[in-house]
């Protein structure tokens, strides 16, 4: 059985609430009961924080025993050198997702500390980004 995480970043705790317009409507634990029932074969987890260290902290911890790592770093992507030396640092693969197309977005989305150390980038596909990573794992 895969060993997979989702790990979110700031403020992806508000799914559900937060612009709508552009995240949708479901909360992300609506969105994980659906995925878990989709893909029984996979022991997936999730963990969100807004805090950065804590995010490195997760990466650290799981980057050396799971099989895969889904990672939305949300506002961290275009700010956190940390985050993308974190990636650099594990052996576990790292798929960047986000909801929206980000290049579609404010010019500094357009710029990843994520992307140069992560096995692929999804984005665009609104909750379906997570679910595209899960498939590139199995």
């Amino acid at each position: 059985m895969k060993k997979l995480i989702i790990i979110n970043g700031p403020n992806l705790n508000l799914l559900g609430k937060r612009e709508p317009n552009i995240y949708g409507s479901l909360t992300f634990t609506e969105f994980m009961d659906e995925v878990k029932r989709k893909y029984p074969e996979v022991n997936l987890e999730y963990y969100q924080s807004n805090i950065e260290g804590e995010l490195i902290d997760k990466l650290h911890d799981v980057g050396f025993n799971y099989d895969g790592i889904v990672l939305n770093a949300a506002a961290y992507t275009h700010t956190s050198v940390g985050l993308g030396d974190a990636i650099k640092a594990i052996e576990t693969p790292v798929v960047e997702v986000h909801i929206s197309n980000t290049f579609g977005r404010e010019e500094f989305r357009h710029q990843s500390y994520i992307s140069p150390n992560a096995k692929g980038v999804i984005l665009g596909f609104g909750l379906q980004s997570y679910e595209l990573a899960i498939q590139s794992f199995l």
